[in-house]
């Protein structure tokens, strides 16, 4: 399948993409109004462990992370973004409808099932709507103009801005509601944000340019592998089928060349003599240069993207443990205002927010004087310096628990986890600010990398596997959780117990940085052996 925009005059860029944007401000809203104090709800009302609630915020978070593959392919393949991302959003308000009446309407007895099946009917939702919306937005500007494609690397960091700046809002407005006022009222807000959102997307409808549908992308990758294996007893490699579209086929967007990767690939473009014998072309037998190379860049990103999980268990930290580290702390500002222990969330939203026009409108272009790289540095170079970063985030955050769990020793605190700490929450202020910074480099660069190394006709799949990331990170999160709850309650003391002031989360934290490390070495060697898309 390929996807080719309208090229209407009046249609896309930025005036578009600005709608685009507001909608995907109101969806992570709504969506952070959910997530970042989630753990809290699951302690307090639901009465889990830290451990259990912390691998079931985990779950929660992969699932919504890994069902943009599949709305995506449904949108790329028969549907279209437009029509998912707005079946999407009217799934998506259900659930967070549902999910405020589960936290009051419903009967105790049923209200922890009803709670879970809002919240992954919510994930449903999120599943259409996440990876159509940021390829829908790119979408709108053409990368054969050269102004556009300069316009859409800057759409990149702005999307994210956008980002940041609904989610930050959240965190400043619902988690505080959550706590003071009540969970009906909070969860209320983030179904009212998503309202918003469809709203926006409606909006702007006049002005968006539409893709053409042909099928399904991953037919075309599958016929490549189909064909390659059927003549691997083939001599040669020469391209007996270049790039040539059959009668009454609409003609390729964008032709690539053969490159010197995977070239037992390169046997599925070979005219053998049964090809030359039939009438037809058999597309499971023979395939286009171009088509075999689109089967290489999917095959390229495979390494890159396993090496990134890990920042992903770093990010998962965040709306967990940092969380319950700061539900210990004096969180006091005046005599009757407390900061919401989730809240603490907003620092890496604003640091985002501050960093990221700086990098786009300063950084950017006077290091682009010296790379020739539209987007300043190569995407795997961003991606890369925000891995390095997250070990530091974690190096950060072993320290500052050290010093926690001092605090409460030295004070006879030790055996009161209920009891607040003396010791003041913006102790966790540094590591909430570098992963800020981490995020500019090694997220932004992954929703640009996943996009535009994709073939054209799976632009939404694309982005729905830089959410897969973030996913897989979870799932692996919970995964290392569970480990370490074995393995310290076996040998020793149980590392992630309930009582945070007798357990060992910092030394949870040094296993994160140390295999931080190690992944960081992996990305390194496989990105030097990366070939950009031509």
């Amino acid at each position: 399948m390929e996807i080719s925009l309208e090229q209407e005059p009046a249609k896309g860029g930025w005036k578009s993409s600005i709608y685009i944007i507001g909608v995907e401000v109101a969806e992570r809203f709504a969506f952070y109004g959910i997530a970042g104090n989630l753990i809290t709800y699951l302690t307090k009302v639901l009465h889990e462990s830290i451990a259990k609630a912390a691998k079931n915020v985990n779950i929660w978070l992969g699932v919504s992370a890994i069902l943009p593959l599949l709305g995506a392919f449904i949108a790329d393949a028969y549907v279209g973004r437009f029509k998912i991302i707005l079946f999407a959003s009217l799934i998506y308000i259900l659930g967070l409808v549902m999910l405020t009446l589960s936290v009051s309407v419903i009967p105790s007895r049923f209200r922890k099932t009803s709670f879970f099946l809002s919240l992954y009917l919510v994930a449903i939702g999120e599943g259409g709507h996440k990876p159509c919306v940021q390829t829908f937005g790119a979408d709108q500007f053409d990368e054969d103009k050269a102004e556009e494609k300069k316009a859409k690397s800057s759409f990149f960091n702005w999307w994210y801005f956008g980002i940041c700046g609904g989610a930050s809002s959240a965190m400043l407005l619902v988690y505080y509601v959550q706590d003071y006022v009540g969970w009906q009222a909070g969860f209320g807000i983030s179904a009212i944000a998503m309202g918003v959102a469809l709203i926006l997307f409606l909006l702007g409808r006049k002005l968006y340019r539409q893709e053409i549908l042909r099928g399904s992308p991953l037919t075309r990758i599958v016929q490549v592998f189909i064909a390659a294996s059927r003549k691997q007893h083939l001599v040669g490699v020469n391209d007996g089928n270049p790039n040539s579209c059959e009668e009454g086929e609409d003609p390729m967007p964008r032709i690539l060349p053969q490159t010197k990767e995977f070239k037992c690939l390169n046997k599925a473009a070979i005219v053998d003599e049964i090809d030359a014998s039939s009438v037809t072309k058999n597309n499971w037998r023979l395939c286009s240069t171009t088509q075999v190379e689109e089967a290489k860049l999917v095959l390229r990103l495979v390494p890159i993207w396993l090496s990134c999980l890990m920042y992903a268990v770093v990010f998962a930290q965040v709306s967990t443990f940092f969380t319950k580290q700061g539900s210990t702390m004096d969180r006091k500002i005046t005599h009757d205002f407390h900061v919401p222990a989730a809240s603490l969330q907003v620092v890496t939203g604003f640091v985002v927010m501050l960093i990221i026009p700086v990098y786009d409108r300063v950084i950017v272009p006077f290091i682009r004087k010296f790379t020739g790289f539209q987007s300043g540095i190569a995407m795997l170079q961003r991606i890369g310096i925000g891995i390095f970063i997250s070990i530091i985030v974690m190096v950060v955050a072993a320290l500052v628990e050290s010093r926690r769990v001092r605090v409460a020793r030295d004070h006879g605190l030790l055996d009161q986890p209920n009891t607040t700490l003396p010791m003041r929450i913006w102790w966790l202020l540094p590591q909430y600010v570098i992963i800020g910074i981490a995020d500019v480099f090694t997220i932004v660069g992954l929703q640009e990398l996943f996009y535009s190394q994709m073939p054209d006709g799976m632009r939404s799949i694309g982005s729905a596997v830089y959410l897969s990331v973030l996913g897989v990170g979870s799932f692996l999160s919970s995964a290392i959780i569970s480990i370490v709850e074995s393995a310290s309650s076996r040998y020793g003391d149980e590392w992630l117990g309930n009582n945070l002031n007798k357990a060992h989360l910092d030394d949870y934290y040094w296993v994160l940085a140390g295999l931080s490390t190690l992944w960081l070495g992996l990305f390194v060697v496989l990105s030097k052996s990366y070939v950009y898309k031509s």
